[in-house]
């Protein structure tokens, strides 16, 4: 077994190596205090839990690595601030090999601080540690105690260069043991966090935003601090690392403000990592917990990456967000260089682009030739999830999710169309691949034709108007806005998703959003999918704090207990949601073919819907949040603050940062 005793020999003064200008902001949400810090080698995200969990966390882009503290619970909340900002620092080993990190300095109005756990390794050993409360005991050390500081620092489990937190007592506070104590007043404590992981090539302003971007500094840093050369960060700091349905929602909805060297990282990434067979990778497993998951499955200590295909809307997206911003976005020499490049992995981007398009073809044949439900696209076998709604209530126990096989399938074949006609991918695919890839166009109008169809549901009015007040009543809402807007008229709306057997899971859902960016659907389609969608909650998904991304109002009692306020996919407001929406609206609105009552109901629902984005702008950049109701009024409520809340959110998440090409020219 590697050394688990790393030796600090030396603190090096920091110089900045990168041409990427400095970066510092703070995003403060409900309990959490988080400040961003990127520098030349050096970025780190410092997280201070206040309330009655407190705790240090210092997530690192760098092998999506980090280190957490946990105290024992207090029995009153207690409030942590940043007496002295994060600075760069750097620092080698007894090995000479280079650490990078932050220092900074922290007061907490607290006497005593009661050491729980400290957890050094990768974010997603820190994240079920959080989740979970527990660790890999590989991965656990205790603390060294030199005065008033304790230092919890190790190798990698490979051998590599490793991680280190130290945490010192100032002024007049004392360390014994696992406690910090100050005689009077409030703690404050000096922080080191450092990661021995390779650090990333950050993209800078110039080479990341057109001068069309909206000038919001919260989207903007958060953006910044996410993106890479060699990949954009889904979210931190639980997910400081490559998604790939992240990354191409992304780049498809910034695509009008993003620079074409921005454009290229975020498809090249996903390009990089395809399956053989063409599958995109929805997520990695890198830096220690790679190197975890090796030793689990007996390939030793080695940090090779281990990539996820088991999510199935990442495969559809990759070429409609390529054929938009390869035909679209970027000029045709541009696109032609980016094809002939090699990848990370030594495949010409244009070769392992052809992989996915055979596979997504081959993959939606049979339904184009016998379109019956078992022949629809299905979650993976022995899995729930499998498109962004991932946690395991998120599709309603169905099998056949509306957005994949009603949206991302058709467009994906749409695309396959429109990227052959075009040329571009002619040095490059085979006699055997065209002849394939021919059949797309034909395929595309089966799915476009049959699969929206399948997913309508329609409640009479009279059992919907029941529905919802029952609804309301138990939840304690005022409902009459929304009874008002059902009438006398039955509610029509499109599926979560199908079980297995090919029946409508009957809840509605935000994702008619995905519809109207991605397709052009029918006048028809769109009156349903807009009034369903913009009526008031509970009739729809529209309240005055955010659109939610569910409402099992016309669901049975057991799906209500599983949609809630306080579950990850539940009745909770997704800020990129939105940003789908009002993106799609916006697609739409540009068609000339609508009927008047519809081109009037879609901009009808465009204010609407900015009327509801502007409420919350404090919560923009924040990956999800929740909301209260008290006396008639709604309340945003950051998701992860309340003890009933399933999980955290993301002060900076990639897809929240997209309101920045708000309002630019598709």
């Amino acid at each position: 077994m590697p050394s688990r005793c790393l030796v600090v020999v030396a603190l090096l003064a920091w110089t900045v190596t990168s041409s990427a200008a400095p970066l510092a902001f703070r995003i403060d949400e409900g309990n959490n205090l988080n400040a961003f810090t990127r520098d030349g080698k050096v970025a780190a995200h410092l997280l201070l839990r206040s309330g009655t969990d407190p705790r240090i966390l210092v997530a690192f882009p760098a092998g999506n690595s980090g280190v957490g503290l946990w105290f024992e619970p207090s029995t009153q909340a207690v409030t942590w601030s940043l007496a002295e900002d994060p600075r760069p620092i750097s620092l080698q080993d007894a090995k000479g090999r280079t650490l990078y990190g932050i220092e900074a300095q922290v007061a907490i109005d607290a006497r005593t601080l009661d050491v729980k756990q400290a957890v050094l390794s990768s974010v997603r050993v820190l994240r079920d540690y959080q989740a979970l409360g527990k660790s890999p005991a590989d991965v656990l050390t205790q603390p060294r105690i030199e005065g008033r500081k304790l230092s919890w620092m190790r190798d990698r489990l490979d051998g590599a260069a490793g991680y280190l937190l130290s945490i010192e007592a100032l002024g007049d506070a004392q360390v014994s043991g696992d406690v910090i104590t100050a005689r009077a007043g409030g703690l404050r404590l000096k922080i080191r966090a450092l990661t021995g992981d390779p650090p990333l090539t950050p993209l800078d302003g110039a080479s990341l935003l057109k001068s069309s971007a909206a000038s919001d500094p919260r989207a903007r840093n958060a953006l910044t601090f996410l993106s890479y050369e060699q990949k954009y960060l889904a979210g931190s700091w639980r997910f400081d690392t490559y998604f790939g349905r992240d990354t191409l929602m992304s780049v498809r909805l910034l695509a009008p403000v993003l620079q074409p060297a921005a454009i290229e990282s975020g498809i090249g990434s996903v390009l990089a990592r395809l399956a053989m067979n063409g599958e995109v990778a929805h997520e990695e497993d890198i830096g220690e917990f790679a190197v975890l998951r090796n030793m689990r499955e007996g390939r030793g200590a080695k940090d090779m990456p281990i990539y996820d295909y088991g999510m199935i809307d990442d495969d559809f997206m990759l070429a409609p967000v390529a054929a938009h911003c390869l035909l679209d976005r970027i000029a045709k020499a541009e696109a032609d260089r980016f094809l002939a490049a090699r990848n990370a992995a030594g495949e010409r981007q244009g070769d392992a682009l052809i992989r996915n398009l055979v596979w997504v073809s081959q993959r939606t044949a049979a339904f184009a030739q016998n379109p019956q439900s078992q022949n629809l696209v299905g979650l993976k076998e022995g899995r729930m999830t499998g498109q962004w709604r991932d946690s395991e209530e998120g599709l309603g126990r169905g099998r056949y999710a509306y957005d994949v096989n009603a949206v991302f399938v058709p467009a994906a074949l749409e695309s396959i169309d429109q990227l052959l006609g075009s040329g571009l991918l002619d040095s490059y695919i085979s006699r055997e691949q065209r002849e394939i890839l021919q059949k797309a166009k034909a395929q595309s109008r089966v799915w476009s034709e049959k699969v929206p169809l399948m997913f309508v549901v329609t409640v009479p009015a009279q059992r919907a108007r029941a529905a919802v007040a029952a609804y309301g009543k138990g939840l304690g809402l005022d409902v009459t806005d929304a009874l008002d807007a059902i009438g006398n008229r039955p509610v029509t709306f499109n599926a979560l998703s199908l079980d297995a057997a090919g029946r409508a899971v009957p809840v509605m859902n935000s994702d008619n959003g995905f519809a109207l960016l991605f397709k052009m659907p029918s006048p028809a389609e769109l009156e349903r999918a807009v009034t369903a969608t913009m009526q008031p909650f509970p009739a729809g998904l529209r309240t005055p704090v955010g659109l939610l991304v569910a409402n099992p109002v016309f669901a049975d009692a057991d799906a209500q207990a599983r949609f809630t306020s306080s579950d990850y996919h539940g009745t909770v407001v997704w800020s990129w949601q939105q940003a789908v929406l009002a993106a799609g609206l916006e697609r739409q609105l540009a068609r000339n073919d609508l009927p008047a009552g519809v081109r009037e109901r879609l901009t009808k629902a465009k204010s609407q819907l900015a009327a509801v984005i502007d409420a919350t702008q404090a919560l923009r950049t924040s990956e999800l949040w929740s909301w209260s109701y008290n006396n008639g009024v709604y309340r945003a409520v950051p998701f992860g603050q309340q003890g009933k809340h399933v999980d955290e959110s993301n002060a900076a998440q990639l897809w929240s940062t997209v309101f920045l090409a708000r309002g630019a020219t598709e």
